[in-house]
């Protein structure tokens, strides 16, 4: 849906993934990132970082620049990294997390879902947290066992496997059908009719990931349970990450848009350099 550029001194809904600040090139392109006026928001969609040290890092300086910072985790945030916590382990970790951003001021899933006002609004916030299920299945593949073993016989195997616990669910696959089951449940609430903008580290649909260079990558992308969200609600935009792919993308009249930074050996390879804030409402 397009809009008209908001005027000069107009409030702004930002948004950003995939900052990764354990890299020092990320850090610096962090600490330069500002509001244009003191009432923008900022959307983080994810993969902030590994470390609770980090994570906390950048979140309070975003905190402290924006009028209000939005977060939703990404798979990174939920590993289980040498040096971290040995003990926080999936839905332990999460609620860290959590609470680490309550202490900053900074919105989660968790919380009721804000209200954007400024300009393209009024439109209702919704920062999900819902992971993957393996349902992204590459072709010729028609269960979860085949794929993965597909996977690690390509050598394309998400570092998930390994780092990101799902306790004390009792795997990645039954925490993600949890949170889908929560989260509908709150979206069957909202009967207001107020624009959404879905805020999710992975794509709702399954079509964004059809330009990975390793298709076998996709089971670790999302889940088929969301493929018609965007059309059951009133939708004005849905914002991801994790893909490391930034572009804009159309289904059903909808804007979906990935908003990563990336690793620095992906934004150096790009023309222009790295993209960084993205107007969610005025593309």
């Amino acid at each position: 849906m397009g809009r008209p550029s908001p005027g000069a001194g107009a409030s702004r809904l930002l948004a950003i993934s995939d900052l990764h600040v354990g890299y020092q090139e990320n850090r610096a392109i962090v600490r330069e990132l500002k509001p244009s006026t003191p009432g923008d928001w900022l959307l983080v969609a994810g993969d902030v970082g590994e470390r609770l040290a980090d994570i906390e890092w950048a979140l309070e300086l975003l905190a402290s620049r924006f009028e209000r910072v939005v977060w939703t985790p990404g798979n990174h945030e939920l590993w289980t990294p040498p040096g971290d916590p040995p003990g926080l382990r999936g839905t332990a970790r999460y609620e860290r997390l959590v609470q680490l951003c309550r202490g900053l001021g900074v919105l989660t899933p968790e919380d009721d879902y804000p209200m954007w006002e400024g300009a393209g609004g009024p439109v209702r916030i919704v920062p999900l947290f819902l992971l993957y299920d393996y349902t992204f299945l590459p072709d010729g593949h028609r269960t979860k066992e085949s794929a993965l073993a597909y996977a690690h016989q390509t050598g394309v195997v998400c570092t998930d496997e390994y780092l990101l616990h799902p306790d004390p669910h009792p795997s990645r696959d039954a925490w993600c059908r949890a949170r889908v089951e929560l989260t509908e449940r709150r979206l069957a609430g909202l009967a207001d009719g107020v624009p959404l903008v879905f805020v999710n580290h992975y794509p709702l649909v399954r079509e964004p990931t059809d330009v990975l260079r390793h298709p076998e990558f996709a089971q670790w992308c999302g889940t088929t349970a969301t493929r018609r969200w965007h059309t059951r609600h009133p939708t004005a935009a849905v914002i991801y990450g994790h893909l490391h792919i930034p572009r804009v993308t159309w289904y059903d009249g909808v804007r979906f848009e990935e908003v990563s930074l990336g690793y620095p050996r992906e934004w150096r390879a790009r023309p222009g350099g790295p993209r960084l804030l993205r107007d969610v409402l005025v593309p």
